[in-house]
């Protein structure tokens, strides 16, 4: 059955997703200062996750405000995020949550990158984005951790990449991160066995930068988000896309990457007195 939802009106940049929107997305947005925190607000359900969950995402990374520095995701109630809602496959999630049946491949194409854009905004340079994971992280909730730059879990942890075992395949953008972190051959192992990675494991693969106890996850992020917002918010910034750029640049290119960048960053921190 094809989607026939009625397209939600762009947030406006100034005020962020409405309260009306993040409600049906079962999400909670803050903004404190220089940190946001995005919280999945369904613990009645482990978080479980509809198409409004990404929609909603996008929301926030489309109407962030430019002030903001550190993105913290996080999961209310006793997991992070238990994946998709089971009850789209039998319709039982929100109205308007009607799978598309892939018959016209250019609007499931276009519908699909729309969830994507949920996840693909906390990578950009000008932030940086922690997950704060617990408990179950499943299927899209394990994309969402992988999508963020920096993962700190609590020694309760559970990854899973369930969407195979579903029939379906991990489509909101974790494929290319868990390459990237655990090698190819150990991502077709977790994918295609849809096993569950506990905490101890996720550190060993790279999974996680941060292992804790339970009760300290809070604390960690907190002492974390304060370290990254102690740097130089340019040199952040520039640094990040110098990383970001280096898994496909050849080494002239990532040399010539760092002159362009240290010239922006001298031009800030010299230039006017030279002026």
């Amino acid at each position: 059955m094809a989607d026939a939802r009625v397209e939600e009106p762009r947030p406006d940049p100034a005020t962020g997703p409405s309260e009306a929107l993040l409600a049906e997305a079962g999400l909670r947005f803050e903004v404190d200062g220089a940190i946001a925190t995005i919280t999945l607000d369904r613990p009645e359900r482990r978080n479980a996750m509809t198409f409004a969950t990404w929609r909603g995402l996008a929301s926030i990374g489309e109407s962030l405000p430019a002030g903001v520095r550190v993105v913290v995701v996080r999961g209310e109630g006793p997991s992070f995020s238990a994946g998709i809602d089971l009850g789209m496959f039998s319709g039982g999630a929100q109205a308007g949550d009607a799978f598309p049946d892939g018959a016209d491949a250019e609007a499931t194409d276009a519908f699909i990158a729309g969830l994507q854009a949920g996840y693909t905004w906390l990578r950009r340079p000008e932030i940086v984005s922690i997950a704060a994971v617990h408990g179950h992280a499943i299927g899209g909730g394990f994309q969402l951790a992988l999508a963020c730059d920096i993962r700190v879990i609590a020694d309760d942890t559970k990854f899973c990449m369930k969407e195979p075992a579903l029939g379906l395949v991990p489509d909101v953008t974790g494929t290319k991160p868990l390459v990237e972190i655990v090698g190819v051959n150990r991502a077709l192992e977790l994918c295609l066995t849809a096993r569950t990675v506990l905490a101890d494991e996720a550190a060993r693969l790279g999974l996680a930068e941060h292992v804790v106890p339970r009760d300290a996850l809070d604390k960690t992020v907190g002492e974390l988000t304060t370290a990254l917002l102690a740097i130089n918010p340019g040199a952040a910034v520039a640094t990040k896309r110098l990383i970001l750029e280096a898994p496909t640049n050849t080494l002239e290119e990532q040399c010539a990457a760092e002159r362009r960048e240290q010239i922006g960053r001298l031009r800030e921190l010299f230039g006017a007195q030279n002026a």
